[in-house]
């Protein structure tokens, strides 16, 4: 009888321990989750969340993600007199200029959606955003001169690139590239491939109002992002909420960023062919498969206000919008596929 209890006990106690390594291993194969802290980028906050298989590899994830979005800041950066755009707009009216491979890439793709949004997005404003710039600082609005001058210079036409040598010229003097619309996007893309390289399984990107995600967070579900009011509020209020994974979303508005000139506030957007700031939409919202394209849709569809930008969102695949327009900012508007990614909580 003691024999028999004894052997009973002992299978009690060795399924417990089993129990408990099984438990143990499971814990230690739990993915780490790691999140930076908040770090000034390209004029911005940038943020990153990384989730890997250990803790060490989910920060290496995020280191590397950050030197790559601090080198491309230093190519791409207009204001800083040693990046390469900078040489670019001093010397490429005077004579052809070799570039590094990714800012050559970034500039093509910029052509290339100037020409799908028939020249809603445009990078050739650089002079116009200088101009509106010191207009602020002197408070004085900008006289038709200064517009008629700038317009000589404005237009994605005016732009030779060649990819034998990676080099760009410009047609026109008085030519200066701005990146603004469309550099954080293209960053978040190449934040994530580091990322990846360094086997991170997920992660978010968020740099601004552009946030760039993949895989799935440490409980294996997908990144829920918020997409917030643009009505000043305490608790900035969130709008809707998207569930995403292995997508960018963007979102550009005239809430956070402006000119102010004569107590009235401008929109820091411009329509290039008008040379007028935008103000049909409060807020637009863009959600794509990668960065480069819903940061430069976001501005876009600025430009074109709702009935246009909704027709160009519908003409292009696994790409939608969430709207609010300017004079009623509690209004949504949404293109036919954005409810697939709306969490309804």
């Amino acid at each position: 009888m003691k024999g028999q209890k004894f052997k009973f006990v002992s299978a009690i106690l060795a399924a417990i321990l089993i129990l408990y390594l099984l438990i143990n291993r499971f814990e230690h194969k739990r993915p780490a989750y790691v999140e930076s802290p908040n770090k000034i980028v390209m004029n911005t906050i940038a943020k990153i969340i990384a989730v890997g298989p250990d803790e060490k590899t989910a920060q290496l994830g995020i280191d590397a993600a950050f030197k790559e979005i601090y080198r491309l800041e230093k190519l791409m950066n207009r204001y800083d007199p040693n990046s390469q755009l900078s040489q670019v707009n001093r010397l490429a009216a005077k004579e052809p200029v070799k570039i590094d491979k990714d800012l050559f890439e970034i500039l093509r793709q910029s052509v290339y959606y100037n020409r799908q949004t028939g020249g809603a997005f445009d990078i050739t404003v650089g002079p116009l955003v200088d101009l509106w710039r010191k207009c602020a600082e002197a408070n004085s609005m900008p006289t038709e001169q200064h517009l008629a001058e700038i317009k000589k210079t404005i237009g994605c036409d005016k732009i030779v690139l060649d990819s034998n040598d990676f080099s760009i010229r410009f047609t026109t003097q008085g030519i200066s590239l701005d990146l603004g619309a469309i550099a954080k996007g293209f960053a978040a893309d190449k934040a994530v491939e580091e990322m990846k390289k360094c086997g991170v399984t997920g992660g978010l990107i968020s740099i601004g109002g552009q946030i760039g995600c993949f895989g799935t967070t440490e409980k294996s579900g997908k990144w829920i992002i918020g997409v917030r009011s643009p009505e000043k509020t305490e608790d900035n209020r969130i709008i809707a909420k998207l569930i995403l994974s292995d997508m960018a979303v963007a979102t550009s508005g005239n809430y956070e960023r402006f000119y102010k000139i004569g107590g009235k506030r401008f929109s820091h957007i411009f329509n290039p062919a008008t040379e007028e700031n935008v103000d049909l939409l409060s807020s637009v919202t863009i959600i794509a498969e990668n960065g480069t394209t819903a940061d430069a849709l976001s501005t876009a569809v600025s430009v074109l206000g709702a009935r246009k930008g909704l027709e160009l969102i519908e003409k292009i695949n696994n790409t939608e919008a969430i709207l609010i327009p300017a004079g009623d900012k509690n209004v949504i508007i949404k293109s036919k596929g954005a409810e697939r990614f709306i969490f309804n909580y």
